[in-house]
């Protein structure tokens, strides 16, 4: 467990990104609710969740050694400030995951960074080179964290990021009764994540997603 404590501070940092992208596009789309609130800031401790950022994470982590979910506290957006109500709200929801990939990006960039700075340092028993190498664990996790990040929330299940897509989508009638699924929702992705086809496809798709980022990694190492 404890050397697999390095994707913590990223698995924060990214979820925290993650809501803040909602806030933000929801400003830009009239809408100030998030702003006002105070969680338009990196400041983690307003958008930490005492069960998705950390009881949930830690447990996974000391059970299965890694962590397979976690979530920050949704940032509060007002529809009813939206000149467009169905693309602002799809609008809204798909910059969380986007902000995920280009998370990946940026982590895939930094560790290249690191690969050069730091091949001086890595593997030696410094204090500098355990820390060029916990750096190296944590942007390279990073990487396939945030491609999880973003294709977990894209899963059209209430309440995730994809589900606002399916609903805004969907006639008024439909668009409520798939909403009022709500909590219950994430008792559905739970039974998902263990059936083994979605399992397969939802691993497929990290796989595919993940791919472009390290191969750019081994262009240059």
């Amino acid at each position: 467990m404890l050397n697999q404590l390095y994707i913590l501070p990223i698995l924060l940092f990214s979820v925290v990104i993650h809501e803040l992208a909602h806030g933000w596009m929801a400003l830009k789309l009239g809408d100030p609710t998030a702003k006002a609130m105070g969680r338009l800031t990196l400041n983690p401790i307003p958008h930490i969740d005492l069960v998705g950022s950390i009881l949930v994470p830690m447990f996974s982590l000391f059970v299965s050694g890694q962590v397979f979910i976690a979530w920050a506290k949704p940032v509060p957006v007002n529809p009813l400030n939206f000149s467009n109500y169905r693309r602002d709200d799809i609008l809204v929801s798909v910059v969380g995951p986007i902000s995920n990939l280009i998370l990946a990006f940026i982590c895939t960039v930094i560790f290249i960074i690191l690969g050069f700075t730091g091949s001086l340092f890595s593997g030696s028993n410094s204090v500098v080179g355990q820390g060029f190498d916990f750096l190296l664990s944590m942007f390279a996790g990073g990487i396939t964290l945030n491609v999880v990040l973003a294709v977990f929330n894209l899963i059209p299940i209430p309440p995730l990021d994809g589900s606002h897509v399916v609903a805004a989508l969907l006639p008024d009638d439909m668009s409520e009764r798939y909403r009022s699924l709500g909590f219950y929702g994430i008792f559905i992705i739970l039974i998902l994540m263990r059936w083994q086809p979605f399992n397969f496809l939802f691993s497929t798709i990290i796989s595919a997603l993940t791919f472009p980022f390290f191969t750019l990694i081994h262009l240059f190492f």
